[in-house]
């Protein structure tokens, strides 16, 4: 049975704002729009924008930290301390029996890895740790590459490249436009540069709780998606590969995500709020 589609409603009793004619008439022709309960309120926005502080000052701490040597284990260590010692929980811990405080992936793992005291950072590897923060109910989630050593010429392109498919993602997300444009757009800049977009894994609604709509791909999916709106907060971490987009998860730990041929991926994350004039980044 398909899933019913949620709809815009005007709270009964109440007299629809210019806001709401706008999604409405969007509505009436068929497009995909958020639900009320997607819109954050300026308090909930600033809530994320707080827990947002946080994340980047753990991620602003690894950068100073991490070195030629240093366990996964102890990155993980690091990252729960800090989050302790500000008032805050890490989300990822537990979530759905994730072991760990954040998410460490070390070259040809794309996303999910699982810090231990027995992998070590080499000269050469590329890191993405992943962070999510929960200060007072609100959640924000962001990730960063960090280069170990001396890195490989096309391996540094990688990450840098990622990086721009970041940044040009932000560009073309837009409000009263729609969540297609930045897959459609993150695809091109990507195959620019012969890498590919990693299509099983997206980003996401966030704030009120770790994951929320929509589903933001980084690929062209061919399709409009959901219409963006003003108060919507979302996060865009595109997966950039070297080789084929294609992934499987390890048997062993049912998490670790890792690239069918095994070559190296990077992915840098945000968390957004849409404002009129575009996003605005609350994780910087």
């Amino acid at each position: 049975m398909a899933r019913k589609r949620k709809n815009w409603v005007v709270p009964e009793g109440t007299t629809p704002t210019p806001f709401d004619l706008r999604i409405l008439e969007i509505q009436a022709k068929g497009h995909l729009v958020p639900t009320r309960q997607l819109i954050k309120t300026p308090e909930q926005i600033e809530g994320i924008r707080r827990a947002g502080e946080i994340n980047t000052a753990i991620l602003d701490m690894l950068e100073e930290k991490i070195r030629v040597g240093m366990t996964t284990g102890e990155i993980d260590r690091l990252v729960a301390d800090f989050t302790e010692r500000h008032g805050a929980i890490c989300a990822p811990l537990n979530y759905e029996g994730f072991p760990r405080h954040c998410c460490t992936s070390i070259n040809e793992v794309v996303c999910h890895g699982i810090p231990s005291d027995d992998e070590e950072l080499w000269d050469g590897d590329i890191l993405n740790v992943d962070v999510t923060t929960i200060l007072n109910g609100y959640y924000a989630d962001a990730s960063r590459m960090f280069c170990i050593g001396q890195v490989e010429p096309r391996v540094q392109r990688l990450v840098d490249c990622a990086r721009e498919c970041l940044e040009i993602g932000i560009e073309a997300a837009q409000p009263w436009h729609y969540v297609g444009e930045i897959g459609k757009a993150i695809e091109r800049h990507a195959r620019q540069d012969g890498f590919s977009v990693v299509r099983d894994l997206a980003g996401h609604g966030t704030g009120n709780a770790f994951h929320e709509d929509p589903v933001i791909d980084h690929y062209d999916t061919r399709q409009r998606g959901m219409l963006l709106v003003p108060g919507m907060v979302f996060t865009i971490e595109p997966m950039i590969n070297m080789g084929t987009h294609e992934v499987f998860i390890d048997e062993e730990d049912g998490w670790t995500v890792v690239t069918e041929d095994e070559l190296p991926s990077a992915q840098w994350e945000h968390t957004f709020v849409m404002t009129e004039d575009g996003l605005e980044i609350l994780t910087h």
